[in-house]
């Protein structure tokens, strides 16, 4: 294909200088005439390993060339890329600056040029912007002759040549199927796998990338804090945390829903924290897991009485489903609060009523929350039948059947994500979907 590549920093010259390789006619776009120059003459601009070889060769070879002028890098090719940079504000807020203008840059020459082009957002840019500002701004200009793509990047500086070249997935993001397939095209022999989705998705994986990045740097440096105070070797401790890939580095608990609980999680992460406030020691992640834990139950005791439905019925009060577990299950926690609230609440776990029958739960059943184990029901249908809002707690599979269940007028408040009633449309509702 025949690129322009907007910006000439890490991103946007990797980016150019790989295309090129590939055997693409790139030109590349900088406002900043060293860049060019320098470009032009066959050095990177930048310092990054094996991207001085390649823009070399592909400027001798006639395939990578640089330009201060957009008019004519959008005249000359029929898909530009824009990589330009998105820094922080004092404020911590994005500055879309160079993005604004180089849209609005693109948009002219495209106008004038009088012929379709595709414009691919690099840059890294908040969920939102290509709507509110990438998409308007081009087409202000240049109409229905623009098609609009987001492709983020995942390149790590020192090693972003190998990165591009082995992705751990490629992601474009576009108001239709057909662009989003034409921008995978680019990428098709790279391995790991393609997604095709919308445009905010694609935004926000991103930044989920990289919050989760920092969250792992910060968890394993307060781990080893903890450790270097009693004496512990952390590097040892922490070799032998990522050799579990069935829950430690796995997707296992990185699904959006509701809170932890359980008997291991909830006591675990304060007997930690307590131990390092025991140590003198300042762990601001461990600290924030228990709130940022609670502010999960906050949300969902705010949706249920915003929804103005009295009479609700809760599907699964077990912190998890296949078990009779209470203890610490944020269920609980959810319940007795809109009990408190002077809701009108029927109970449906058949584990839980088992237990309150026979299990090891009884005691706590009947003597800790006798105003819960009043309001259980063994009858999931009248229990469904009680409520103007059903809560879905857990994903017990007999709650795949509940829409059958449901009368037209109920809605559902879903805290698992049961996928068989995301079919209800506006009737439907999540805690974090």
């Amino acid at each position: 294909m025949r690129i322009a590549v907007f910006g000439l920093g890490y991103v946007g010259l990797v980016s150019a200088a790989c295309l090129a390789r590939d055997g693409h006619k790139v030109v590349g776009v900088d406002p900043q005439p060293t860049k060019v120059t320098l470009l032009n003459q066959g050095q990177a601009p930048i310092v990054e390993s094996f991207v001085g070889e390649l823009v070399a060769e592909a400027v001798a070879g006639g395939t990578l060339r640089a330009t201060d002028d957009p008019a004519e890098a959008v005249a000359a090719s029929d898909l530009s890329l824009v990589c330009v940079g998105t820094p922080s504000r004092r404020n911590g807020s994005l500055d879309t600056t160079a993005v604004e203008r180089a849209c609005e840059q693109i948009g002219a020459a495209i106008a004038a040029t009088g012929a379709p082009h595709l414009v691919v957002m690099r840059s890294t840019i908040l969920p939102g912007t290509m709507r509110g500002l990438v998409i308007p701004t081009l087409r202000a200009a240049a109409g229905d002759l623009v098609r609009v793509a987001n492709n983020p990047e995942f390149l790590r500086e020192s090693t972003a040549v190998y990165d591009y070249d082995n992705p751990p997935k490629t992601v474009v993001g576009a108001t239709d199927e057909a662009t989003a397939e034409e921008v995978l095209a680019l990428y098709a022999d790279l391995p790991g796998p393609k997604f095709a989705t919308s445009v905010e998705v694609a935004e926000l994986v991103k930044y989920a990338d990289n919050s989760w990045h920092a969250v792992k740097v910060a968890f394993g440096n307060e781990i080893g804090n903890i450790a270097k105070a009693v004496g512990v070797d952390s590097h040892r401790v922490m070799e032998i945390f990522c050799q579990d890939t069935k829950l430690n580095i796995s997707p296992y608990y990185l699904r959006p829903g509701f809170a932890f609980g359980g008997s291991c999680l909830p006591k675990d992460v304060r007997a930690l924290a307590y131990k390092g406030r025991e140590l003198d020691l300042d762990l601001p992640l461990l600290n924030s897991l228990m709130p940022t834990n609670a502010h999960q139950i906050d949300r969902a005791v705010d949706a249920v009485l915003a929804s103005g439905a009295r009479r609700i019925a809760m599907l699964g009060i077990s912190f998890k489903a296949g078990t009779d577990d209470l203890r610490e299950s944020p269920q609980v926690a959810l319940v007795e609060r809109l009990i408190g609230k002077g809701l009108d609440l029927r109970i449906y776990d058949r584990n839980v009523h088992l237990a309150r029958l026979i299990g090891a739960n009884r005691d706590y059943i009947l003597n800790v929350i006798p105003h819960i184990a009043n309001i259980l029901s063994d009858d999931l249908e009248v229990t469904v039948a009680h409520g103007e809002l059903v809560v879905i707690g857990n994903n017990a599979p007999e709650f795949k059947g509940l829409p059958a269940m449901l009368r037209p007028e109920q809605r559902v408040y879903d805290l698992v994500r049961v996928r068989e009633t995301e079919a209800l449309g506006e009737r439907y509702d999540g805690v974090n979907w």
